[in-house]
């Protein structure tokens, strides 16, 4: 027997919610319509789905399973929707972007909207790790990361590669410097972002190429957290250098005997390549890649 859509519909509307009155007031359905659904699809399948409490409910394990599944549904049902609405018009609908930073973001989103300024945007700011988990789960249309393992369920486009440079304090002997070298950093007190950082997991595993170790004091798990922490010289830090802000009291300094870089991507789901909004996204990506490749490279630093 195929599954009826409203039963699944009704399913994803309370496990989404949280409890059958919340997902009442979403599809605008009376609950105990949305109570009938569920239950006649547990009974039909001999399955236990959610487990009622007096104010909210609980997925069972196979309840869960299917919640993975109708996220998936429901994200096709909405790109439909996006389908039929754009049809013959300006692309017009929601984007969320997944991003482990707001330079690049910002750069692509400004780009973005002038060319679709119908589209309302929401960002999700985290690590590579997690921004990818974000587009396995279908939390986000699109993402721009770095420095992830390859996943079959996801289409990663290359953006661009970007070298990663240390930076000192004020007070700091290298402040007036413009170069150090790797083995020099072996001494340092670092200040650095969470593990599923993409910077200091590319600093990290040049690190470890050299047979050297690190002396990491503290671990921030925010970028603006990080940079105040070497501001007030508890120790020196790595950063992309398109990330690099200019300040009076921080100095950026090359890594002199090695190149380390990041290579950041453009990353979504393999399922969902054919959503209008994510290929008008991709279409405003290749234009800027195409623009950049035709100005000539900045002058590095001496």
């Amino acid at each position: 027997m195929p599954i009826v859509f409203s039963q699944l519909r009704a399913f994803h509307a309370v496990a989404a919610h949280g409890g059958f009155t919340a997902a009442s007031r979403v599809l605008n359905v009376g609950q105990p319509t949305l109570t009938i659904q569920v239950k006649e699809l547990e009974e039909t399948y001999g399955v236990e789905l959610l487990i009622r409490r007096s104010r909210r409910v609980e997925l069972t394990e196979t309840g869960a399973a299917l919640f993975e599944m109708t996220r998936g549904i429901m994200k096709f049902c909405d790109e439909a929707h996006e389908l039929l609405a754009s049809h013959g018009q300006s692309t017009a609908g929601y984007l969320r972007l997944a991003t482990v930073g707001p330079f690049h973001a910002t750069e692509i989103l400004a780009a973005f909207k002038r060319e679709h300024p119908g589209v309302q945007i929401s960002t999700l700011l985290g690590n590579s790790e997690r921004t990818l988990r974000h587009i396995i789960d279908f939390e986000a249309e699109v993402a721009i990361l770095a420095d992830v393992p390859e996943d079959k369920r996801v289409i990663m486009m290359p953006y661009r590669s970007h070298r990663v440079i240390v930076f000192v304090n004020g007070d700091h002997p290298w402040f007036n410097r413009k170069s150090v070298k790797l083995r020099e950093l072996a001494d340092q007190p670092f200040v650095l972002r969470e593990r599923g950082s993409t910077t200091r997991r590319a600093f990290e595993a040049a690190i470890r190429r050299e047979g050297l170790q690190i002396n990491p004091v503290f671990e921030i798990e925010s970028r603006e957290g990080v940079w105040k922490a070497v501001e007030r010289g508890l120790g020196i830090s790595v950063v992309a250098d398109f990330e690099f802000v200019p300040h009076q009291n921080l100095r950026a300094l090359d890594i002199q005997d090695r190149v380390i870089t990041t290579q950041y991507s453009i990353a979504y789901h393999r399922e969902r390549a054919h959503s209008p909004m994510i290929k008008a996204f991709i279409e405003t990506v290749g234009r800027m890649k195409a623009g950049a490749a035709g100005k000539p490279a900045k002058p590095r630093r001496g």
